[in-house]
This record gives structure tokens, sequence and C-alpha cells, in this order.
């Protein structure tokens, strides 16, 4: 198995590049072969792919991605060229939030992924990348965490509103105001609720 080559980019076409190594060229497909400019010094992390009819090397710039691939191949209905596709888009975090999240729409809009395709995606693999491709995951995880902690503070600071509306003084609100951010995340309406028991104790 050649786990990767690093070498120098003797050509780049619009569906695999040639990389130089000890005077071998080896053809290699990638997602978005243009990334890769000629003469340029690069490691490309290979997956050899085997098939009675078919001999062929897919190369990625990370081994995050060659193993996003691997998965993607996994699923029924996918081959290599759709596993490709797939990764074309340079942004695989978007691709496992949308595998997370259930996303069909966002799936099927990569060529030769239908509903059917995009489906049996998320049933395969659902819950399974955060092992496989970490470093993605966790940032999707981190970019989820934000997202909660935005829709908290925005939620916090709506309740706060909403208790002056009530006619409560600022003083009264600024009493309650680090009670409720000790709280875990809630919506606006349960704030409002943790900060009356607090108030008419």
């Amino acid at each position: 198995m050649i786990e990767f080559v690093k070498g120098t980019i003797d050509y780049v076409s619009p569906q695999y590049i040639v990389i130089e190594n000890g005077g071998i060229g080896y053809q290699i497909f990638t997602p978005n072969p243009f990334i890769y400019k000629e003469n340029s010094k690069e490691t490309i992390y290979t997956y050899h792919y085997v098939r009675e009819d078919t001999l062929a090397l897919y190369g990625f710039s990370t081994r995050e991605e060659k193993m996003l691939f691997t998965k993607l191949l996994n699923v029924t209905g996918i081959g290599p060229k759709g596993a490709l596709a797939i990764l074309a888009s340079g942004d695989p975090g978007a691709v496992i939030e949308a595998i997370e999240n259930e996303d069909e729409a966002f799936l099927v809009k990569f060529p030769g992924v239908g509903k059917k395709t995009a489906r049996q995606i998320i049933l395969d693999l659902k819950g399974k990348l955060a092992d496989a491709v970490p470093s993605m995951a966790a940032s999707l995880f981190n970019h989820e965490e934000r997202e909660q902690a935005h829709e908290a503070e925005t939620a916090l600071d709506e309740a706060l509103e909403a208790l002056s509306a009530l006619g409560y003084s600022d003083r009264e609100i600024k009493k309650v105001h680090p009670y409720l951010k000790k709280e875990e995340a809630l919506s606006t309406d349960q704030y409002v609720k943790k900060a009356l028991q607090k108030l008419l104790k």
C-alpha cells in the first residue's frame, strides 16, 4: 500500500496530477487538481484503488481528506468518482456537518448524489466520523458549541429585556443577571422563569 508520494508536480490536468518521485511519474486522481502548481514540491496522501478492471491512485492533501474518501467509498452507491466530487468542494467539515445534521438538501447538490444516496450516506456515516476524522469533527463540534453559546447569550439578552418590559428595575435585573449567567444554556422563556423565581423569593 502506498501511504503517500512526496515529490514534484510534473503535470496538472482537470482529472489528475502527475507527481515525479525518483524518476517515476505517478498519475494520481484528486478532488481538485488545480490546487496544485506544476514544479511545486508536494506530499500527496494516496489511496490505492484496486478492482478487477481498475487500478488507480487517488490522492489528497491531508490524511483526513483521504480518510473521509475511504469512508464515502464504503457507502452503497458511492464510487471513487462520486467521493471525489463530494470532496472537491474543498470543505470536508461542511460535508461532515451535513451528515451529522441529516441535511439531505446539501448532499444532493453533489453530482451523482440523489435523495436515495444522500439518505444512505447519512445512515452509514452519521456518528461514525469523529473517530475517523477527529480534527474535522472537533472543529465541527467546536463550531456547534460556539453556536450554542451565541444562542444562549441572545436568549439571555432577550430575557433581560422581557424583565424590563414587565416593570422590573435595572437594579433588580442586575441582581439576577449573574445568577442567570451561571445557568446552562436556556431558552428565553426558561431564563425569564428562572429570573422570576429568584425575584419573587
